[in-house]
């Protein structure tokens, strides 16, 4: 698991209803694929592999929020990855009985990036 301790201080100064399960939406990201690394960019916790994968939306206070950078191109079928911008796609998480139930498709997101990377 690839943590960076720039986002561990970040977690630390994090005052959020939500901290615990951003955290856990973390773990399991940084998890799914040892490629994948993260750092602060826009003031956020960023997940990256040969680009920007995704980021928090850190004022959120009822649901943990991702928003996937260039989540139109991700290959794949994840119907929780929604939005209808231009590229950007978004992945919310309103409980930890949530994050239980869209974990696979989260690992998978995170995988499918990665290897779409490789592939460039």
């Amino acid at each position: 698991m690839n943590k960076n301790p720039e986002v561990d201080n970040w977690f630390e100064n994090y005052d959020n209803p939500m901290k615990e399960l951003v955290q856990a939406v973390r773990e399991k990201i940084l998890a799914a694929d040892e490629r994948i690394e993260e750092t602060i960019k826009w003031q956020a916790p960023t997940f990256v592999y040969r680009g920007n994968l995704a980021s928090f939306f850190p004022k959120s206070k009822k649901h943990a929020s991702l928003m996937f950078h260039k989540g139109k191109f991700i290959q794949g079928d994840f119907p929780n990855l929604v939005g209808d911008g231009k590229e950007a796609r978004s992945m919310k998480f309103t409980s930890f009985a949530d994050l239980e139930t869209k974990k696979d498709e989260l690992s998978a997101i995170v995988v499918a990036w990665c290897d779409q990377q490789d592939s460039k």
